[in-house]
């Protein structure tokens, strides 16, 4: 699955998620090291991570599974709907349309 953010300016809106979450108006995300997001909640902390990557008409977040455990569909289903719940409450004058894959892409990385 992917979460799409359609976008005239993809940089300037990663920029301003990740901004938002280190400064702390965005609560319910943190960055990892490698600038992936994973929700803070105790059920879902580290459950998952949402990949972000720069195209030229859109943000793309696929989702990154843990190694060595499959992925429930509750994990998969609340970090995509929560990812776009974040984007429509604090970035919704950045893009302008966004959209979840129903099944797994060829960027995401879900251990079977």
């Amino acid at each position: 699955m992917a979460v799409r953010a359609f976008t005239e300016n993809p940089e300037a809106l990663l920029s301003a998620i990740k901004r938002s979450i280190t400064d702390g108006r965005v609560t319910a995300w943190k960055l990892d090291e490698d600038g992936d997001l994973t929700l803070t909640t105790e059920t879902f902390l580290n459950q998952a991570w949402m990949r972000p990557r720069v195209l030229s008409d859109r943000l793309l977040f696929n989702i990154i599974g843990k190694k060595n455990k499959e992925m429930s569909s509750s994990v998969y289903a609340v970090y995509h709907a929560r990812l776009i719940q974040m984007l429509l409450t604090y970035f919704d004058t950045r893009f302008k349309t966004t959209s979840a894959t129903a099944l797994p892409t060829s960027g995401d990385n879900i251990p079977v």
